[in-house]
């Protein structure tokens, strides 16, 4: 008897209906072209917001810290991983946000991990918008607190729903901005809402940093609500261009964190060559603002081409740009078009977004030339001729 009969029926239920994900391989640094399964190609799926995946201020810096501090931690954090370079970034984050502290983490799905369970337990409930990410979710039943959906971006279902709580402690969480349709979260009436019912508010900005706000410092300064958000999430593997998460807020927070958030407790510190990549990112970042105004200029000129020829890019306020096709089948056959023309565009189906949402999510990026954008724009009309014929 095969005992991972199971899998067998779940891969051939996926590959069904058009939701069995394909996985290409990368084969050259991140940036608006590179090699994917051996095939030069526009690139239009990574997160590299500002084209710091491939910058050489980055790369010596990772390489000086190789050099100095070697290749592994070697410990966890709260033993002996605890380097000069993580307190260093920690420093740089908290001025950047404009935050008293910061504590830096793996990734953003572990800085989530980490943070809710430590805020919330039982007895207590979380508000979470139903939109928000997996790690977000994780997070939420990790904690064992009970767990309250909110209508999307809809601060008067959630002021009802924080009304009718008599757990003993409150916390909201909300995305920054929507990964999967680009739209931003109303986080000044977010935050009215909460601080009327005594909750704790928490943002994961991990789309947010280096896009909105002055200079890319997130959705936070974005509504210019420094000293009201008590947590805020963010990543440093989407703008920052390396690996690694932190969480931000009050000095009080991040020392409890340092006793009580188990991913910092438990798993390896980050290498020193993250660590001093990112660090050189923070300070190109806090140091000029010419990336971000690029990324926008770019996003700004895709969008109107994509809506110039008719195709719906949704709802977003971003440089997220989803192409929105509803059939997942229809998506995935676009998405290998798109690339049998050169161009890297992954299809995006469930469980990422809802049963009949599919589309083609396209990541701009401040690396991108005005000539990429326009053949890619003319690509995908050349291609939606070949699909719907």
């Amino acid at each position: 008897m095969d005992k991972l009969s199971f899998i067998d029926d779940e891969l051939a239920r996926l590959a069904s209906e058009g939701l069995l994900n394909p996985i290409r391989e990368i084969g050259s640094a991140q940036g608006a072209w590179i090699t994917v399964d051996g095939s030069r190609a526009l690139n239009l799926c990574s997160n590299n917001y500002l084209g710091l995946a491939d910058d050489r201020r980055l790369k010596d810096a990772a390489k000086k810290a190789i050099d100095e501090y070697g290749a592994g931690p070697a410990a966890v954090r709260s033993i002996a991983g605890s380097l000069t370079l993580h307190r260093e970034l920690e420093e740089k984050l908290a001025a950047f946000k404009g935050a008293p502290a910061a504590l830096s983490l793996q990734s953003g799905f572990m800085a989530n991990i980490g943070v809710i369970p430590a805020l919330a337990g039982e007895g207590d409930e979380i508000f979470s918008d139903e939109l928000n990410h997996a790690s977000i979710i994780d997070g939420c039943r990790l904690s064992k607190a009970k767990s309250t959906r909110y209508a999307h971006a809809d601060p008067d279902d959630l002021a009802t729903k924080l009304a009718a709580s008599t757990a003993n402690k409150k916390l909201v969480i909300t995305d920054g901005v929507f990964s999967m349709d680009g739209d931003i979260a109303p986080l000044d009436k977010i935050v009215d809402a909460a601080e009327k019912h005594g909750a704790m508010v928490m943002v994961d900005d991990a789309h947010g940093e280096g896009v909105l706000g002055r200079g890319g410092r997130g959705i936070v300064e974005h509504f210019g609500l420094t000293g009201r958000v008590d947590v805020e999430v963010g990543t440093l593997s989407k703008a920052f261009g390396v690996v690694g998460g932190y969480i931000a807020g009050p000095q009080k927070l991040v020392t409890f964190l340092k006793q009580k958030a188990r991913p910092f407790l438990f798993s390896s510190a980050t290498t020193a060559a993250d660590v001093a990549a990112c660090i050189a990112a923070v300070e190109i970042l806090g140091g000029s603002d010419e990336l971000v105004k690029k990324l926008w200029d770019n996003a700004r000129y895709f969008q109107d081409r994509m809506r110039g020829l008719g195709f719906d890019i949704g709802r977003t306020e971003t440089p997220i740009t989803p192409v929105m096709l509803g059939d997942a089948g229809l998506a995935r056959r676009f998405s290998a078009e798109l690339f049998q023309e050169g161009v890297f565009a992954q299809a995006i189906g469930f469980p990422t977004v809802p049963i009949r949402k599919a589309r083609i999510r396209c990541m701009v990026s401040a690396a991108h030339t005005r000539e990429d954008l326009e053949q890619a724009a003319g690509l995908f009309d050349r291609v939606r001729a070949r699909v719907s014929a």
